[in-house]
């Protein structure tokens, strides 16, 4: 099932894009992510590579390449129309080009022709890599779930379903938007202040981002016909950073008895990279080994292979710069740092389940895997737990009563426990291993603006 690791993941690889070649870059030959950008207001998104500080423009190298290439597949133009010619093409295909675009990037016999393609990202603007069809929102963080679950049920955290399937809800498409979009605070029904009163109705007080990874989905499988677990990794492309932001007052009064709808679906942003399953192939894990007395997975949500390597080794930060800080030029805080690989259900679980009824995935579909939260406190994907006082995973569990929340302390004096108009929040995310280049993800940002009145 993990893909293989081959020539183009060779640390010694050096392109004769000099940006390439730094140690601190998110974007070394090793990676090759796709993207989707535009120089000018009036063209349409071109879809490309980020390798170092350039955009390598795809469908400009298949025109200055002039006779079929393995940027080809048959008589296709992979990238004359968007990622939908990629995506409809079998797993080998992207392998095929990536292997074509490492040959061409350190060749330096290739430069001159290739230089007009290149251009400086900072000379684009990014963009959603493709339209998203459909966007399935998952719960698979143990950790995560557990405290959420503790704070608003001391005595039954998780539910008798959770350790059993991938838990998720159907997200809103049309709401997803890429890095830089900003946020507008939403408004919405909000819990009475007493039994038997009237909700109010009034701009969220207590907004949320949820730390998450996204999933793209390549191709699809046909209605009425389940993804198995030992090919459910054939499916996807790549993976994204992805920010589930959340208005927890208003999801405290909804989520009954049908789950989150309005506080979940006012926007979801997404990081314009994709790093693809080829570039992830060193950083793979272990599926989380579950504790004594967790139930093992049942046929359809189990393999050998997603045992031994099913979890990717993927390094989280959220950062946070409230409107203060950046007027006072101060650079951003850490609020967390996590790694993915402690999520309790694996990728292919969630590809295997979503599909176990015959439900159809489709080309460009989305999925999210929920908030990843560690075992720690400084792991915690989100403020809703990272401010919580509670700590379920101690012996004996360290749960104080109520809603006690120690807020985060910035350096110009002032405190959050949920966020601020004016806050920027930026996600980061990468792999690291000895023996293999650092890869990246870039990041997943947004500003939070006021409410419209």
């Amino acid at each position: 099932m993990p893909y293989p690791i081959d020539e183009t993941h060779d640390p010694s690889l050096r392109s004769w894009v000099d940006s390439a070649n730094d140690p601190d870059t998110d974007f070394p030959i090793q990676n090759l992510p796709l993207c989707a950008f535009r120089v000018d207001g009036g063209r349409p998104g071109r879809v490309g590579t980020r390798i170092g500080d350039q955009l390598l423009d795809l469908a400009m190298v298949e025109d200055l390449l002039g006779t079929p290439t393995l940027l080809h597949h048959g008589e296709d133009r992979l990238f004359e129309s968007g990622l939908s010619g990629l995506l409809r093409q079998p797993r080998l295909a992207w392998s095929n080009v990536r292997r074509t675009l490492v040959r061409l990037l350190t060749d330096r016999a290739q430069a001159e022709k290739l230089r007009p393609a290149l251009l400086p990202e900072c000379d684009a603007q990014l963009l959603l890599t493709h339209p998203v069809g459909d966007y399935t929102d998952f719960y698979a963080s143990v950790y995560h779930a557990t405290n959420v679950g503790s704070m608003f049920r001391p005595d039954n955290a998780l539910l008798p379903n959770y350790k059993w399937l991938p838990v998720g809800y159907h997200g809103r498409a049309s709401s997803i938007v890429p890095s830089g979009t900003p946020i507008t605070r939403p408004r919405g029904q909000q819990s009475p202040a007493d039994d038997g009163g009237s909700p109010t109705f009034a701009p969220c007080k207590m907004l949320d981002y949820e730390l998450e990874i996204g999933v793209i989905i390549a191709r699809g499988n046909d209605l009425g016909r389940p993804i198995p677990m030992s090919e459910a990794e054939h499916h996807i492309l790549g993976l994204c950073l992805l920010n589930d932001w959340s208005a927890r007052d208003v999801q405290k009064w909804e989520y009954q008895p049908l789950g989150p709808f309005l506080a979940k679906n006012f926007a979801t942003t997404v990081s314009p990279y994709i790093v693809t399953m080829e570039a992830l192939a060193p950083f793979r894990a272990p599926a989380m080994e579950r504790p004594p007395g967790d139930p093992q997975p049942l046929g359809h949500l189990d393999c050998p292979a997603n045992r031994s390597a099913g979890g990717f080794d993927i390094t989280l930060e959220v950062h946070l710069a409230s409107s203060q800080m950046r007027d006072r030029g101060l650079g951003p805080v850490r609020l967390s740092k996590g790694n993915f690989r402690d999520m309790y259900w694996t990728v292919a679980q969630m590809i295997a389940h979503h599909t176990s009824n015959g439900c159809n995935l489709q080309p460009g579909d989305l999925l999210g895997s929920g908030t990843v939260s560690g075992p720690t406190r400084d792991s915690r994907g989100c403020l809703l737990e990272l401010t919580w006082d509670g700590d379920p995973f101690a012996h004996p569990p360290l749960i104080k009563p109520g809603s006690a929340r120690t807020p985060i302390a910035l350096p110009t004096g002032e405190t959050r426990t949920f966020l601020q108009d004016g806050d920027e929040v930026t996600i980061k995310g990468y792999c690291q291993r000895s023996g293999f280049r650092r890869i990246g993800f870039g990041q997943c940002r947004g500003v939070i603006t006021p409410a419209h009145p």
